[in-house]
């Protein structure tokens, strides 16, 4: 069993997911995981597929045809050990440029690996000002988490930190 990960970016239009899911079935494959976005009017998304050896490359091949449509696709080795990640922290703050690479810095610097980041920005409530919103997946040593913690709460004073594992 090949397990594929399949990157897909292009102008959204109606019908894309249809056709990536037609598509892998009916090579066999059997859609895993996924995370697929609209973004400023893009179709961006991940996805996961395992599917026989047997039907890779056609699976690969038909995937690339696709119109409009630019697909990465890279044979990988499933890493069940590294999914399930065994600390998830809801973080707020005010929003602003680098919070990112603040935040991936100290995760990274505190032995921590990053599994899954989905952040958002909104306005607040009140004040209107853009708040920057994320939950963060991260496999890390359970001895490391309070420093982990402190460590991030230390990047602003607006910033705070949730542990909702």
């Amino acid at each position: 069993m090949n397990h594929l990960v399949i990157s897909c970016i292009g102008p959204d239009k109606t019908g894309l997911v249809d056709t990536l899911s037609t598509i892998i079935s009916k090579h066999q494959g059997n859609w895993q995981v996924s995370s697929l976005h609209h973004l400023s009017g893009f179709f961006a998304g991940v996805i996961e597929v395992a599917v026989e050896s047997a039907h890779s490359a056609s699976l690969i091949n038909e995937l690339k045809t696709i119109s409009g449509l630019r697909c990465q696709i890279e044979m990988a080795e499933p890493d069940l050990a590294s999914t399930a990640a065994n600390l998830v922290l809801e973080i707020t703050a005010n929003d602003r440029a680098g919070i990112v690479q603040e935040l991936s810095s100290v995760i990274h610097h505190k032995d921590g690996n990053l599994i899954k980041l989905v952040s958002s920005t909104d306005s607040a409530a009140y004040t209107g000002q853009n708040i920057f919103k994320a939950t963060v997946e991260i496999a890390i040593n359970e001895d490391s988490i309070d420093a982990l913690v402190s460590a991030l709460e230390q990047i602003a004073n607006d910033l705070m930190v949730d542990i909702s594992r």
